[in-house]
């Protein structure tokens, strides 16, 4: 991640961000810290806003929906994941 999308978390939170392995671990520490990702940081880490769907989110009916792509070279899904309340849903 860029740099400069880290400078408004704390030294300790950056060592955090820094040792994620992958993009999930990011998203849950995160959301374990309380930590509310700009736009810019989510596509950084996720690749990009969801532009497959106008459906809002299931939970809360938020539009602010990201999508991520998880699994393996053998096995890859999408799940949408809502940025105001973290629900994540399976798109079919």
């Amino acid at each position: 991640m860029k740099e400069e999308l880290l400078k408004d978390l704390t030294k300790e939170q950056i060592e955090k961000v820094k040792a994620c392995k992958d993009q999930n671990e990011l998203l849950a520490l995160a959301k374990e810290e309380g930590i509310q990702l700009t736009d810019e940081q989510l596509e950084a880490v996720n690749g990009g806003w969801c532009s497959e769907t106008t459906e809002p989110c299931p939970k809360c009916g938020s539009t602010s929906i990201y999508k991520e792509h998880r699994g393996n070279d053998v096995h890859m899904h999408t799940v949408f994941i809502c940025k105001k309340c973290g629900n994540e849903w399976n798109p079919d």
